[in-house]
């Protein structure tokens, strides 16, 4: 049989509920990017695979190019901006051939480093901290093992490379990557460099891992099929999934792999047979070239806090309980002390052009004072310019109708409320700068979860309360992940998160991130 007879018998064989609409574009069954041609005959798997594996050769010849030149530009810089008391020593000592020589050996170990570390593995590229922390970790090792070399060889111009090219290489390296992973996005978004992946699993987890493959396209997952073990008569997916290629048997998903030219199978939860249908999978897969990837249970944990513990074949995973005291968080407390103290210095002519705009634009104070609920549920006075009219709060009961939030939150894209001049406050946030006072007295943090109303936490289910384990943040998550326009379960799901999982490194990702949000308006009303 043909490979176009038999990509079509398994579009006919798989069960698809007919669509009432069209169906979401990634999820388009079987869509394929950059493959041969259908009706070629022949190693069509392996053919299409070598034109993708050569796509990404081309886009790591890409990325070594820009880093050799980063690494060139730093060392340069290091060789011309020499420190040490011999700089001046004539060429015919043999001090600029050293140099020279150190220059030459460290852009080439450099390189070297970059290449062993994995720094242009496929799967770090374009997604997560990965990639960064590679490239940041071969460039510590390699002056590390630089600095040992100092103490057997006297030559103090090393010490030039340490001040100069070290922490500018760091800096062009990271810089270009993160250009290149804009890019990198951006092609994805247009349906290159994807990888094709098959999901297996029980329904509801195949249909959890979809859409979140679907709300992180930068994640790179193409959905070509998926493989229901325990499906009968009455399974189907719900849409907008009802497209998607479903199988049932071992058998089944092997012939889709083959057919969808899937680079990668997703197994996510539990499924029938457990480590004997997973093992079995993989030897399945063993012909084919196909990864497995296993989509843990441990869903909203950071990194950080798993680790793990293999026993004699065993894999045990150890997850480490939140922690809500201790250094970091003292440390924490200082950096806000710190940052809010400087930040009401600099900001104080700007906060005094704010108020007297407030105060010439509509009758009331200046600051809007609302009780909200902060650490452990202690209330206290959140700060903010007035952005609405004086009678704001006794209007509110008229507007109940028109509210377009979610849960006990209130929200109105065009609220009558708000002022003139509240309209461009709210859009770049510059209502909550008296915040700052409340981070210096410690009543807030600069990143945290949402300050809640009391009566928000009022009707607070079973976990949503753990937000109020630390303080309440001027930004945070839901911030930075589209402010006012996100669902209340999308909110507790990120302050969650945040509550368990933050730190110090975090934070400052957060702040970057909030300084773009606000540039860009997003999500602001």
């Amino acid at each position: 049989m043909s490979e176009l007879k038999q990509r079509r018998h398994f579009h006919a064989t798989a069960r698809v509920a007919a669509p009432p609409r069209s169906a979401n574009r990634l999820h388009t069954a079987l869509r394929h990017q950059h493959s041969v041609r259908e009706d070629e005959p022949g190693h069509a798997l392996e053919a299409s695979r070598a034109v993708v594996s050569r796509m990404w050769r081309n886009f790591a010849n890409r990325l070594r190019l820009t880093d050799a030149a980063g690494i060139a530009v730093a060392v340069t810089s290091a060789y011309l901006l020499r420190f040490d008391s011999d700089a001046a020593a004539p060429a015919g000592d043999g001090f600029e051939a050293r140099y020279v020589v150190v220059s030459v050996l460290l852009l080439g170990g450099w390189l070297a480093v970059l290449e062993i570390f994995h720094t242009r593995d496929r799967r770090t590229l374009g997604v997560g901290g990965a990639e960064y922390k590679r490239v940041i970790q071969a460039t510590l090792k390699l002056f590390g093992a630089l600095a040992i070399a100092m103490v057997f060889v006297r030559f103090d111009a090393l010490r030039g490379y340490f001040a100069v090219a070290l922490p500018l290489g760091i800096v062009l390296l990271t810089g270009s990557r993160w250009l290149w992973r804009k890019w990198l996005n951006r092609k994805r978004s247009e349906g290159r460099y994807l990888s094709r992946v098959i999901v297996i699993g029980d329904r509801a987890d195949v249909e959890y891992i979809i859409s979140q493959f679907e709300k992180n396209p930068s994640a790179g997952y193409e959905i070509s099929g998926v493989g229901l073990p325990t499906l009968d008569q009455s399974m189907e997916l719900r849409p907008p999934w009802y497209r998607i290629p479903v199988v049932s048997t071992l058998a089944d998903v092997s012939k889709a792999v083959e057919l969808a030219r899937a680079d990668a199978v997703v197994v996510a939860g539990h499924v029938p047979g457990g480590s004997t249908y997973i093992r079995e999978l993989g030897w399945n897969l063993e012909a084919t070239g196909t990864e497995l990837v296993l989509a843990s249970s441990l869903t909203n944990v950071a990194g950080p806090r798993i680790h793990f513990r293999p026993v004699d074949g065993l894999p045990l995973v150890h997850v480490e309980l939140p922690q809500y005291f201790g250094g970091k968080h003292v440390l924490k407390r200082v950096i806000d002390i710190a940052v809010a103290a400087l930040a009401l210095v600099a900001l104080s002519p700007l906060m005094l052009v704010v108020a007297l705009i407030v105060k010439r634009d509509s009758p009331g104070p200046v600051l809007f004072r609302q009780q909200r609920a902060g650490k452990n549920g202690a209330p206290f006075q959140m700060l903010k310019f007035r952005s609405m009219v004086e009678t704001a709060e006794a209007d509110l009961d008229a507007l109940r109708e028109l509210n377009e939030g979610c849960g006990p939150l209130f929200k109105i894209r065009n609220d009558p409320r708000i002022s003139r001049c509240g309209r461009w406050m709210r859009k770049y946030s510059l209502d909550e700068l008296p915040q700052l006072w409340n981070v210096l007295t410690g009543e807030m943090s600069l990143v945290g979860p949402r300050p809640p109303l009391p009566s928000e936490v009022e009707r607070y289910e079973r976990f949503t309360s753990r937000r109020l384990l630390i303080k309440p943040g001027i930004t945070g998550l839901w911030q930075v992940n589209g402010r006012s326009t996100l669902p209340w379960e999308e909110s507790i799901r990120l302050d969650l998160y945040y509550v368990e999982n933050w730190s110090l490194t975090g934070d400052l990702i957060i702040m970057w991130r909030t300084f773009r949000a606000i540039r860009t308006s997003t999500g602001a009303y």
